[in-house]
């Protein structure tokens, strides 16, 4: 089961290049080049193969690709216990937003009482894709149905930097950037979800400056925010 070959046989060094621009700080060397659909149609069909298991026991990899995945085969498995061991043992070599983004454990719905612990666990990690990942598993599973206020305390504790410089807002360091991103996103995505709760963050200005900013800046840019909502949400914005 060479895994490394049959992802240089879909190789297409156009989109490598392309991928390289996307995802500052990984190495041009890195990409193979493989899209996203194929890395998911071969994680679907070596899932079924116990041999996967070596090659994720197999870390760090050395390509971009090999992650996406591994992620990928994260995400498939339907042992949420399994699951969750696996995630933890690949998230410290997680290395950029792109990897971390396509993690998305089906089995996670169906365990949602064991997972929010997980994800303030996650959350609370000062390695930054770790941190990433459990925003954004609390984004894709408690906004809905599962919601309850007191989780907006967990991407608002998280926020890193961006403080207010003198009338200048500071851009988040390099390694806070893709956290700060995260929260940002989380709370846009609460705001059209569940306004009334998420609101008093951006009124009492609970988040950093720069998180706060780019929240409603986000949220005015999406269409599940209305126009009086994006109307009040640009009076708090910080200056």
């Amino acid at each position: 089961m060479d895994i490394q070959n049959r992802l240089f046989e879909l190789q297409d060094k156009a989109y490598a290049a392309f991928q390289a621009k996307l995802t500052p700080g990984v190495p041009t060397e890195s990409f193979i080049g493989v899209r996203v659909p194929f890395v998911r149609k071969l994680a679907k069909e070596y899932i079924k193969n116990p041999e996967h298991e070596e090659f994720m026991r197999q870390l760090p990899h050395r390509y971009y690709d090999e992650n996406m995945l591994h992620g990928l085969l994260v995400s498939e498995m339907k042992d949420y216990g399994k699951c969750i061991d696996q995630t933890d043992k690949f998230l410290p070599f997680v290395d950029n937003w792109a990897v971390c983004d396509i993690m998305s454990p089906k089995v996670f719905k169906k365990h949602k009482a064991e997972l929010i612990d997980k994800i303030r666990e996650w959350s609370a990690s000062s390695h930054t894709y770790t941190c990433r990942f459990g925003i954004e598993m609390l984004m894709s599973h408690f906004l809905d149905d599962d919601f309850k206020a007191e989780y907006l305390e967990i991407p608002a504790a998280a926020c890193r930097g961006g403080a207010c410089s003198g009338a200048k807002i500071a851009q988040p360091a390099d390694t806070d950037y893709y956290v700060n991103m995260m929260i940002a996103w989380f709370f846009a995505t609460a705001l059209a979800k569940q306004w009334s709760a998420t609101v008093v963050y951006i009124e009492r200005n609970r988040l950093s400056t720069w998180v706060h900013n780019k929240t409603i800046q986000k949220a005015c840019e999406s269409y599940r925010i209305t126009d009086e909502q994006k109307a009040y949400l640009r009076t708090l914005k910080i200056k």
